[in-house]
């Protein structure tokens, strides 16, 4: 079993790269790129910065520089000929449009390095009990193709790198994003040391929906008491009864009443519930928890930040990391 974490961290640990945003798309794009600079930003707006070596300290946070993912981790885990194809620009137009992005360098960057911050974020859960990733969540890659946004799947492939640190045998993806985890559930389907759990929206992306090991799937227009009510339930007797060693949470804002593409009825408060019912509950256990803030989608990205910045002030709460600054 993972260690039992008696206390806090001083800081809250967070994963971060400019990279994350600088990735020029056309006009209109569905994809709010910008999201991830605009919630940093958030984050160190009126506060001093110190480096310190690959990490930035920002009381009360402490953000850590990732590097990008090697290739061959990737190959480990997807199609070799598939990531070739990818990273070299010779996938088939169909297939890129499948992704759902014009193909470029600054997009094989970019999705290299925020795969490489899940990776890092899971290490520093590890160490710290809590690691959030200011990006992630690419759940719809599957092993020879990629879906929804989704390249490559850094879930499947942090999940998988966790059962490589000390104590770590069983890993529990929690995936609360709106759209089914339908990558992750067939690149797992067959690992028995890591469970998927998928909490989503029946009549939503994808259409076909392959079994995770837990899903829960809930009609359109579920509202906030609802959602609640069945996650947390579910939530708590899964837990117990697989015990994880460390949990991998998707914080998904797609189930708020104002997503673009959501289709739930769940409101701002309910968004902070339902990431305290993960983290509490984790932290009641002493699961260690690497969360990535996953999905949300809105034509003006500056009305997601603070619902991305909720999962940190929730972290902040349950750790018990105390701060005089209003993030």
């Amino acid at each position: 079993m993972a260690p039992v974490y008696a206390c806090s961290p001083r800081q809250l640990p967070v994963v971060y790269h400019p990279l994350y945003s600088q990735l020029v798309l056309p006009p209109a794009h569905r994809y709010p790129i910008s999201k991830y600079q605009r919630l940093f930003a958030h984050l160190t707006e009126d506060l001093t910065l110190h480096q310190l070596s690959d990490t930035t300290s920002i009381a009360p946070l402490r953000v850590f520089t990732p590097t990008p993912v090697r290739v061959e981790w990737l190959k480990a885990l997807h199609q070799p000929a598939y990531i070739d194809a990818l990273i070299h620009n010779r996938l088939p137009a169909a297939k890129m449009r499948r992704i759902g992005f014009p193909w470029s360098q600054q997009l094989i960057d970019r999705t290299l390095m925020s795969s490489g911050g899940t990776l890092r974020t899971v290490e520093l859960a590890h160490e710290f009990g809590i690691g959030i990733h200011l990006s992630g969540g690419y759940h719809h890659a599957h092993h020879d193709f990629g879906s929804g946004f989704c390249l490559v799947n850094d879930l499947a492939l942090a999940a998988k790198h966790a059962l490589t640190l000390d104590g770590i045998d069983t890993v529990m993806i929690v995936d609360c994003d709106v759209h089914h985890g339908d990558g992750t559930a067939t690149l797992l389907a067959d690992d028995p040391n890591i469970i998927t759990f998928s909490v989503h929206c029946d009549k939503n992306f994808p259409a076909r929906k392959p079994d995770s090991d837990i899903d829960l799937a809930l009609p359109r227009a579920t509202t906030t008491e609802d959602y609640l009510s069945a996650f947390g339930g579910i939530l708590h007797l899964a837990l117990a009864q697989h015990q994880p060693d460390l949990v991998l949470y998707d914080a998904g804002v797609d189930i708020h009443q104002d997503d673009e593409l959501g289709y739930f009825d769940v409101c701002t408060q309910g968004v902070y519930k339902r990431d305290h019912l993960v983290l509490s509950h984790c932290r009641q256990a002493g699961i260690p928890v690497a969360a990535v803030i996953g999905g949300g989608y809105r034509s003006d990205h500056q009305l997601l930040v603070n619902l991305h910045a909720q999962l940190i002030h929730t972290a902040l709460d349950v750790h018990g990391i105390m701060s005089s600054h209003r993030l």
